[in-house]
């Protein structure tokens, strides 16, 4: 290989490696930014501060890396890609660690139906009560559970009551009742 090709090789590499430092630094920027809003919602405000300073760190490091070339659109490419990528790589963390609870609504066209006392035997919260629906009776139950386990509730509803209308939410405040001894623990 000549020298000029070296030369233009080297160059060529270290303009691939910066590309590669800022997509990176954006999906673990915006990754943090993901949880540290998580966090903000969940109420763990000194955990939040902490990564928003982490975050902020490595969102100054790749801003910075990108306006040192604004001319070259290889680095906004880059950039724009990495913060797509974050999102998904935030939204993904954010499944895997599940933080919270998670009440699911469950309305049952049969009163006759087996599945509070199953759900309570397998440790979720339940509370149920008779309601009318266009079609007649109904029964209504609202299920607390832990984010980690709301797959396993969804496939035991579907299995015990597979034509169930369900509705899920996350409840951000709790008061009263069995699980809060369970959650303060």
């Amino acid at each position: 290989m000549s020298k000029d090709k070296r030369v233009l090789y080297t160059g060529e590499g270290k303009a691939v490696e910066q590309l590669l430092i800022i997509f990176t630094i954006n999906i673990v920027y915006v990754s943090f930014f993901t949880i540290r809003m998580i966090m903000v919602m969940k109420g763990q405000k000194l955990l939040a501060s902490f990564i928003s300073t982490i975050e902020v760190f490595i969102y100054l490091m790749g801003l910075s890396l990108v306006l040192d070339s604004l001319d070259n659109p290889f680095n906004l490419a880059a950039y724009c890609i990495g913060w797509g990528t974050g999102v998904y790589m935030g939204s993904k963390i954010e499944e895997m660690l599940a933080l919270g609870y998670v009440t699911v609504q469950i309305v049952l066209d049969s009163a006759h139906n087996d599945i509070s006392r199953v759900l309570r035997e397998k440790g979720y919260g339940v509370t149920s009560w008779e309601a009318n629906g266009k079609d007649g009776q109904r029964v209504v139950m609202n299920v607390l559970a832990k984010r980690r386990n709301e797959k396993k509730l969804y496939d035991t509803i579907k299995e015990l009551a597979p034509k169930a209308f369900v509705i899920s939410y996350e409840p951000k405040f709790f008061h009263g009742g069995f699980w809060t001894k369970r959650i303060t623990k």
